[in-house]
């Protein structure tokens, strides 16, 4: 028999009733430290009291009105965001995979208006993940994502990662009307793409005419120590999707871009019952005014730094477990010599929380708040259930 919730996840046996900072209680009253943070989610935390504040007094005020009217707190939140990055305009949606379908239909519509209808190929790279609508699942083109999903949307291409003389070929295909990447892979295996070939993307966009979409979804909101990773290169993207950390918890995601970018997308071109609510933009716009606080974002990479250091030490001390650390800022992965999957279940006993990945990671993304005492606790939490896989055959 079915069981009552679709049964799409393999699902830890834990069941978490509580949440404070970086730290999660179970219904038997073990306390776990959080590495995983929601998958990026809980960027500051889990029941931050400004955050809690800020959803308590919105929804004693006003939960939901729709978009057929202005929102005020809509408003006050893509003002924050038009003036902290390189967007004119934010259209708000619930999810990343939500910002994902608008940042594709933004592109092909601008081409549309441009008087290019043909120009609906959209470059992405292995080992993307954008979502899993059928847009974002067509994106990334790995069999995991689309097997027996078929017929595909029309219109991506994914290239080798990596490979430069793939993407200077692709370009030259004047279908070609935009190109996606996440500025650090998540799900793909904590990949960083290095700074000076975001410069050489930014660069071959522009002399070819082509838009660039950056997927921040995971990577962005301050999980690298600026607000968006791609700030580190120095490039601006034409269009971007954040989510995740940008509701801190409470569902919302965006889509920023330029006025250039944006302005195939007029009234009745899209739309959202939910995306822009009151309640989520009263806590965005909190999470955006604690990130940009002074000192945050620098609090932010001094952790990071801390993060890295314990991990590399840990890298060390179990060479037949771990093989290396990569990432950026605070979304870092361990490379495993054993089953990801083995590494977070060891986790799960010596009561820490990470997340698997492909290519053999393990993903540590915890609240961007998290201590360096925290971290230490943490790092003591993996060695010991290093230790315990260490004893066990692989």
């Amino acid at each position: 028999m079915i069981p009552s919730v679709l049964p799409t996840y393999n699902r830890a046996p834990l069941h978490f009733v509580k949440g404070e900072g970086c730290w999660l209680t179970e219904e038997d009253g073990r306390r776990f430290l959080d590495l995983g943070a929601g998958i990026a989610v809980n960027a500051l935390g889990h029941a931050n009291p400004d955050l809690v504040a800020a959803l308590t007094e919105q929804a004693n005020r006003l939960w939901h009105v729709s978009n057929l009217y202005e929102i005020p707190q809509q408003q006050a939140l893509a003002d924050k965001l038009v003036a902290e990055t390189f967007a004119d305009t934010v259209f708000f949606t619930n999810s990343g995979t939500e910002a994902c379908e608008l940042a594709v239909k933004m592109a092909r519509k601008y081409w549309y208006e441009k008087g290019q209808p043909e120009k609906t190929t959209i470059l992405t790279f292995e080992g993307c993940f954008h979502g899993r609508s059928s847009a974002a699942i067509a994106a990334s083109g790995a069999e995991k994502m689309v097997k027996g999903f078929a017929p595909l949307l029309p219109g991506f291409r994914t290239l080798p990662w990596a490979d430069h003389e793939a993407l200077n070929a692709a370009v030259e295909d004047e279908t070609v009307g935009a190109i996606l990447i996440e500025p650090v892979q998540g799900e793909g295996g904590v990949r960083p793409v290095p700074d000076q070939c975001l410069k050489g993307l930014r660069k071959l966009c522009d002399e070819k005419g082509i838009l660039l979409i950056f997927d921040e979804v995971q990577c962005g909101m301050g999980r690298t120590g600026r607000l968006f990773a791609h700030e580190w290169a120095g490039v601006t993207p034409d269009i971007m999707m954040s989510a995740k950390g940008i509701g801190g918890g409470f569902p919302l995601g965006a889509v920023l871009a330029t006025e250039e970018a944006a302005s195939g997308m007029v009234a009745g071109t899209h739309g959202s019952t939910y995306g822009g609510n009151p309640l989520g933009c009263a806590v965005g716009l909190k999470v955006m005014q604690i990130m940009t606080a002074p000192g945050f974002l620098e609090g932010v990479s001094a952790r990071a730094g801390f993060l890295r250091q314990k991990l590399e030490g840990l890298v060390a001390a179990h060479p037949d477990v771990f093989e290396g650390v990569r990432g950026s800022g605070l979304i870092l992965g361990l490379r495993c010599k054993r089953a990801p999957a083995d590494v977070v279940k060891a986790g799960y006993a010596a009561l820490v929380i990470t997340v698997p990945a492909a290519d053999n990671i393990v993903r540590l993304l915890p609240p961007l708040t998290i201590t360096e005492a925290e971290i230490e606790e943490a790092v003591k939490r993996l060695d010991a259930a290093a230790t315990a896989l260490e004893t066990q055959p692989a």
